[in-house]
């Protein structure tokens, strides 16, 4: 029999070496996140997955589980906390979603909606960064950068290329291009790079190809963020009162 911790009054069923994040998702549970990608170790950047285990405040993506925690997410404060979070990084950056083509797509956008963001609440830093268009076949928009690192882990543990970095402290951090001139088109990027793939916001995307699929049409158009997590998480399943997880998630 599995050992369990509680996540919002519900029973939660996890395997050794799970953090609370994995178990809960595996379980159907949601707790909002955004930097946190199945397929990288767990660094905790966003705090957008924040919850308070025995009353103390901790990332759940990188929180290990233990069986007889108490974990609260779901909660107005947290959820108050979450919406003051993402609203910083739309200030933080230029997004301006109804002419974005990541719009419908993104996950900076889709979080807003779930949590009810209404208003960005600070004063926007309008960010001037000139966009890379020198490679053939990508375009690179800095201006949206919500610094997650998404790109820099991909390119580096599952391309093997090392592409992009991150440089300078505190406000004045930023995505870099490795390259001595700074540009995309002086790398060895591809389209079917892993680092194309996981930007949850519109920084990194293909040209020619913008607004294929409707905006009405697209991922979170259908249904809201909370819902897509769990169908792409792994699942719990539950026979003969044992329970085993199921890897053909994608």
């Amino acid at each position: 029999m599995k050992e369990t911790f509680l996540l919002d009054g519900s029973t939660i069923p996890f395997e050794p070496g799970q953090t609370v994040m994995q178990a809960a998702l595996a379980a159907g549970h949601y707790i909002p996140h955004l930097c946190y990608h199945p397929e990288f170790k767990p660094h905790g950047s966003c705090k957008l997955c924040t919850v308070k285990i025995n009353g103390r405040t901790v990332a759940s993506c990188t929180m290990p589980a233990e069986a007889g925690l108490q974990v609260e997410s779901g909660i107005e404060e947290l959820n108050a906390l979450r919406r003051s979070l993402v609203q910083m990084l739309f200030a933080e950056g230029n997004h301006f979603c109804p002419s974005c083509e990541k719009s419908g797509n993104c996950v900076l956008q889709a979080l807003g909606y779930d949590l009810e963001v209404h208003a960005t609440g600070f004063r926007h830093l309008y960010p001037d960064r000139p966009l890379d268009a020198s490679h053939p076949d990508i375009l690179l928009d800095f201006n949206r950068c919500i610094l997650c690192e998404l790109c820099v882990r991909a390119s580096s543990e599952v391309d093997g290329k090392n592409v992009f970095a991150l440089s300078g402290r505190g406000i004045t951090k930023h995505l870099i291009v490795n390259a001595e001139s700074g540009k995309l088109s002086d790398t060895n990027i591809s389209l079917t790079d892993k680092a194309m793939q996981v930007c949850p916001v519109g920084v990194i995307l293909p040209k020619r190809v913008g607004f294929s699929v409707p905006i009405g049409e697209r991922r979170y158009d259908q249904r809201p963020i909370s819902a897509q997590a769990l169908d792409d998480a792994p699942r719990q399943i539950h026979t003969s009162g044992s329970c085993s997880t199921c890897e053909d998630a994608p």
